[in-house]
């Protein structure tokens, strides 16, 4: 940390000389204007830019560093999420199929990313979308939706037996993934760009607070997959078995309940986030022991069912009680929130 002192000119007016390195670096020259920014905390920002001009950061991937397709998917991710504007790959010798085939798949399972150049031995990916026009809180409302439907069709499709159900509530997963996604990118850039967030109107605090409950919304939707996921074995078990696996109608309706009170806790969370409600967080906590009592006696249910469905009925109830604690988990992450704001 570099210390200096503070100088009194004129009886009143406070001066503090700037590092001469740090002016050299952005050209500043006399008379030109600086930005001072007061922070949440009571700190000072000193910033060159005054417009407010986000920084533009560019990340090049030399394909022979990478395994694999899969690999380098994985760190297009990670520089996507890191906030990298532009992203090239380049190749001394012409670009695989599959490679091109795992950039075209990158640019689907991402917001605002496209191919802006294209030749045999380099592709150069933008990024199209400005951060301030995708609101984070518009974000979370978005999968939150999509997270409460999925619940409540794998359900369905467990009552009704649907399979094409089943697969839908998995075809999802990459929607949320999507948006998860987009929100981790723009809590990077937030905390690195002082002008974006003072452009989005938004803390680096607060936008921590929304990436934790984005994180934690993307593992409840993981629980929606699972649930369709146990179903699709169950029904496949039916078909491939000599006999019907058949459900009774009180168990049905105790995975039913079970489910709806796992999603009250997720609304419930959600509801307290939104109207910064640390009574209504707390009451989410507090029912998830009710919760607990039901999957109790699910497991016991599935024990029963003496064949190898009681391992997908146990997998299912699992999945159950996995959303009532992530959703709790949201509602502590509001009591922090809360508290960290007063």
């Amino acid at each position: 940390m570099d210390i200096r002192k503070i100088q009194v000119t004129g009886g009143s007016s406070f001066v503090l000389s700037l590092p001469k390195s740090w002016a050299q670096k952005h050209h500043i020259q006399k008379n030109d204007p600086i930005g001072i920014i007061t922070q949440a905390d009571g700190t000072l920002l000193i910033t060159a830019d005054i417009k407010g001009i986000s920084s533009q950061r560019e990340k090049e991937f030399f394909l022979k560093d990478y395994a694999g397709p899969d690999c380098l998917f994985r760190c297009l991710i990670s520089a996507y999420i890191t906030g990298y504007t532009a992203i090239r790959i380049t190749s001394k010798v012409r670009i695989p199929s599959e490679v091109r085939q795992m950039v075209r798949l990158y640019t689907q399972m991402t917001i605002g990313q496209e191919v802006a150049e294209e030749n045999d031995t380099s592709i150069t990916l933008k990024d199209i979308l400005n951060p301030s026009e995708m609101p984070l809180d518009n974000t979370i409302k978005r999968m939150y939706t999509i997270v409460k439907s999925m619940h409540e069709d794998a359900i369905t499709a467990l009552e009704e037996s649907n399979a094409s159900l089943c697969q839908d509530v998995i075809s999802r997963d990459n929607d949320i993934d999507r948006l998860h996604w987009l929100i981790s990118r723009q809590y990077h850039l937030i905390t690195h760009d002082p002008a974006l967030s003072r452009k989005m109107n938004i803390t680096a605090g607060a936008a921590m607070t929304f990436f934790q409950i984005s994180r934690t919304i993307e593992r409840i939707a993981d629980h929606a997959v699972t649930i369709a996921t146990n179903v699709q074995n169950l029904l496949l078990l039916d078909f491939e078995s000599d006999c019907d696996i058949v459900i009774d109608v009180e168990t049905i309706q105790m995975f039913r309940r079970a489910d709806e009170l796992a999603l009250t806790i997720f609304k419930r969370s959600m509801r307290s986030f939104y109207d910064r409600n640390i009574q209504e967080a707390n009451a989410g906590i507090v029912s998830l022991a009710e919760l607990t009592g039901l999957y109790t006696k699910l497991k016991a249910l599935s024990i029963q069912q003496k064949s190898p469905a009681s391992i997908y009925f146990g997998y299912i109830a699992n999945s159950i009680a996995r959303i009532g604690e992530y959703s709790s988990d949201i509602s502590e992450i509001v009591i922090n929130h809360c508290i960290g704001e007063e």
